[in-house]
């Protein structure tokens, strides 16, 4: 059960639930960070070396809200409930649904075998040649694990700063497959998951006060970026009527605005299938993406990672800024600036903790590449295990080889069973009084909007907080369930959103556990 209901109302419960956080009211954000970081708060003395005063105020002004005060004291609560000492709680548990982490506990997605035992006699060659090994593995991974072992060496071991040359050249080989163009290993790069891939390329080419344009919504990683970058995102909104579709009308207010302004217009961000909407990008809209680019001589940064998350592929396949950008002929194919990123962390793998991605650079100058390599190289290498893992995916076992039946059945099963969750869960928040629900045709997420009414709008102006802090933080005091407020991903001044993932395998309980709630929170608050 997500919640223990008490034979009265519901209401009293959500009421419950509230004076629970008012109790917790002396519960600063401090002991929040100072709780998930594993160490109880203490008083300092105050510091002459180093103090919140004299760091760097660009990082004060850092947020991200996956990771925020909601999901915080969602930690909070998981210790008290793991201490044994949550029978206060009217729930049993925390159903962490604020960040796409498939295989976290409590979502346990499984992890892909045949990327497993890779990894495990890599880890471990000596296995490779084990008398028992052919009892324990396949033939095609311990030929693949031989093969890969002569490249890799020991898995503890430094590569160069792009990553081995051997996996780029897989890498390479893989786009060239999945677009039809060709792809150069000299410009890919393996990185730690894409958001170290997308801190890089933004560490070279953003200087203090550039704009870039950033899709509102939009995942976190980017505002919080140039924001510790002293740049300035600029906003460009997608059209939620329209399925969270691609507004160039907005685009170009964006860039109108920024040049009145005057700042510099560096880089547009496109994520493809998006996060938090799910949206999908047309062709066409990817075109006229690209003529924009070439029209105002911006960097074109796709964020491709969810491309293995599409919901209908045979009526809306996925197709790469590359591949379009390729196809498009002059002067757009050889002139307009991209870097597109992936990661290991989404599709189906979900190998969130492995740390593993890659970027792809397309029209970039060599001088630039130079400063890219240079940067890059500070950091020395991506971890070698992230690095196994895109070889994983750039190259899984061969139809006919004895893992692809399993391989095939396991991975498709991962993606139906997200697709299936996600269109019932948006049917479902559609039934609900004041929540608008649009259906997702990619990713993970689904970005319902919340018509709250007045009352509880100046309830939670009186609280200090955000309509849409206000209603995640009653959720979870309620439930146990962990959302993100709408807000940490921009929406529309007067708009309330939240983000939720759609990988919880209990996802009846789950989809219940909030229609409760929100059915309570709706009466309490009814004008």
């Amino acid at each position: 059960m997500l919640c223990r209901l008490s034979p009265r109302s519901s209401s009293l419960t959500t009421t419950r639930s509230f004076l629970i956080f008012s109790s917790m009211s002396s519960y600063s954000s401090t002991s929040t960070l100072a709780s998930t970081h594993g160490r109880s708060p203490k008083p300092r003395t105050k510091s002459r070396t180093l103090s919140i005063d004299n760091i760097r105020p660009a990082v004060l002004k850092v947020e991200y809200a996956v990771r925020g005060a909601v999901p915080q004291k969602a930690t909070h609560y998981e210790g008290v409930l793991k201490a044994g000492k949550g029978d206060h709680l009217p729930f049993t548990k925390i159903v962490n649904a604020n960040i796409g982490n498939p295989q976290q506990k409590g979502l346990d997605q499984k992890p892909i075998t045949w990327w497993r035992q890779i990894a495990a006699l890599l880890e471990y060659p000596d296995l490779i040649t084990n008398p028992l090994a052919p009892q324990l593995f396949p033939p095609d991974v311990l030929e693949r694990a031989t093969e890969l072992h002569k490249e890799v060496g020991s898995v503890g071991a430094y590569t160069g700063s792009k990553g081995l040359d051997n996996v780029r050249q897989h890498v390479a080989d893989w786009l060239e497959a999945r677009d039809g163009f060709p792809a150069d290993p000299e410009n890919i790069y393996l990185t730690a998951g894409a958001s170290a891939g997308v801190n890089l390329i933004m560490n070279v080419i953003v200087r203090p006060g550039d704009g870039v344009l950033i899709p509102i919504p939009q995942y976190p990683l980017y505002t919080a970026t140039l924001a510790s970058q002293e740049a300035i995102p600029l906003n460009y909104y997608l059209n939620e009527e329209e399925n969270w579709s691609y507004d160039e009308k907005s685009v170009l207010a964006a860039i109108a605005k920024a040049k009145k302004d005057q700042t510099p217009v560096k880089a547009l961000v496109v994520i493809n299938p998006g996060n938090p909407t799910g949206n999908c990008l047309s062709q066409d809209d990817m075109r006229a993406i690209i003529r924009l680019c070439h029209e105002h001589d911006i960097l074109l940064l796709a964020d491709e990672v969810y491309q293995a998350n599409v919901f209908d592929p045979i009526n809306k396949p996925f197709h790469s800024f590359k591949k379009v950008l390729s196809s498009m002929g002059a002067p757009f194919h050889d002139e307009v600036h991209l870097v597109s990123f992936h990661s290991i962390s989404k599709g189906y793998s979900g190998e969130c903790g492995r740390r593993g991605g890659f970027f792809e650079m397309v029209n970039i100058v060599d001088s630039v590449m130079d400063q890219i390599y240079k940067i890059s190289s500070v950091g020395l290498c991506p971890p070698l295990s992230g690095q196994v893992g895109v070889d994983c995916l750039v190259r899984p076992p061969k139809e006919g080889g004895e893992s692809y039946p399993r391989w095939l059945e396991e991975t498709e099963g991962i993606k139906n069973a997200l697709r299936d969750r996600s269109l019932y869960m948006q049917e479902r928040f559609n039934k609900l009084e004041g929540v608008s629900c649009q259906e997702a045709e990619g990713a993970m997420y689904l970005f319902p909007r919340l018509h709250l009414p007045k009352k509880a709008i100046l309830a939670a102006e009186a609280d200090g907080k955000t309509p849409d802090a206000f209603y995640c933080l009653a959720l979870l005091d309620a439930t146990g369930i962990c959302l993100v407020p709408g807000d940490g991903f921009g929406q529309k001044d007067g708009e309330v959103h939240f983000r939720t993932t759609a990988l919880s395998p209990g996802v009846e309980e789950y989809v219940s556990g909030i229609e409760t709630f929100h059915k309570s929170f709706m009466d309490q608050y009814r004008d």
